[in-house]
């Protein structure tokens, strides 16, 4: 291993998502000092903002968050104003990756297969003409599965939109593909082995991915070979249509005859050990440690090296 580092691993926020990005945060940091590293955890939650005169050096921010803040592309524009590099994509990949319809837009232009969508804002927006269930209702901008709505008949519009607005200003709806789901996880432009994600009971919801047991996991998927091929094709393809950097995962749906359609592009996934990200890894040979060292040499690699003047402060 390279020279020690001083890392800050930021984690919590202020999201919906703040519980699962705690754990995800403590899993790295622990992962991070066993390699040597000096790691300081950073909660930056709404009273706890980034200082913009930090008493301390740090050579890299480990973005362990999840949904708003974190994810959007609010805190990456903060760090790159304060002079330090941080792990994962940049401020307008993030931008565009976590809202969903912004997402489907680039997909579109870039003829990446995804299911087809429109979007409402207004709780009183009729059913959609020509469209019939199953549908799939997601808040424009949310993460972890939080505000996500399964509607499977006509009379369950109304209250399945408003439950949805109420976790962000759109709705995305989009048809339900009856399929497998599968997720990818990019490391370098290089698709990891597939994990297909197989809930024990109803959709993959928010419950079905924090309850332990509630759903297994195979990696690496049993696809043919081929098959497979197109899967991480179409999630290169996504994380490309995104402009992706350094790491991601894209969560596909499988049609029975095989091909997939990409849902959507997660640039900071969960980071616990048995999160999806690191389980690709792992059928990859790439353990825990390793990964999270992986993505932080990635993050020095965009910053000239000043051994003994790290690039600036935080935390």
């Amino acid at each position: 291993m390279n020279r020690p580092l001083h890392i800050v691993v930021l984690r919590g926020g202020p999201s919906a998502e703040r519980e699962v990005s705690l754990r995800s945060g403590a899993a790295v940091a622990r992962a991070l000092a066993s390699l040597g590293h000096r790691v300081t955890e950073f909660d930056p939650v709404p009273c706890s903002p980034l200082p913009h005169r930090p008493p301390a050096p740090v050579d890299v921010a480990f973005l362990a968050l999840h949904g708003t803040y974190g994810e959007d592309g609010t805190v990456q524009s903060e760090l790159e104003q304060l002079g330090v590099p941080y792990t994962g994509c940049d401020v307008e990949a993030s931008r565009v990756a976590f809202d969903k319809v912004l997402t489907k837009q680039r997909l579109v232009a870039r003829d990446v297969p995804t299911p087809r969508f429109l979007v409402a804002s207004d709780p009183a927006t009729p059913f959609p003409p020509n469209w019939r269930p199953p549908l799939v209702l997601k808040p424009v901008r949310q993460g972890s599965s939080v505000g996500l709505e399964f509607l499977e008949d006509a009379a369950q519009w109304p209250a399945a939109l408003a439950s949805c607005l109420r976790y962000d200003r759109e709705a995305l709806i989009e048809e339900r593909i009856l399929g497998r789901e599968v997720t990818v996880g990019i490391l370098e432009h290089t698709a990891l082995p597939l994990v297909e994600v197989r809930p024990h009971a109803g959709a993959y919801d928010y419950r079905n991915k924090y309850t332990p047991g509630a759903t297994e996991y195979l990696c690496p998927a049993p696809f043919d070979d081929p098959t497979t091929r197109r899967i991480q094709a179409a999630a290169l393809a996504a994380f490309e249509a995104v402009e992706g950097r350094d790491y991601a995962r894209v969560d596909v749906m499988v049609r029975p005859d095989g091909t997939p359609l990409v849902l959507e592009v997660n640039t900071l996934p969960g980071m616990t050990e048995t999160s999806l990200l690191p389980k690709a890894a792992a059928a990859a040979g790439i353990g825990f440690a390793e990964l999270c060292q992986s993505m932080v040499d990635l993050a020095r690699r965009r910053t000239p090296r000043h051994p003994t003047s790290p690039a600036s402060h935080v935390a």
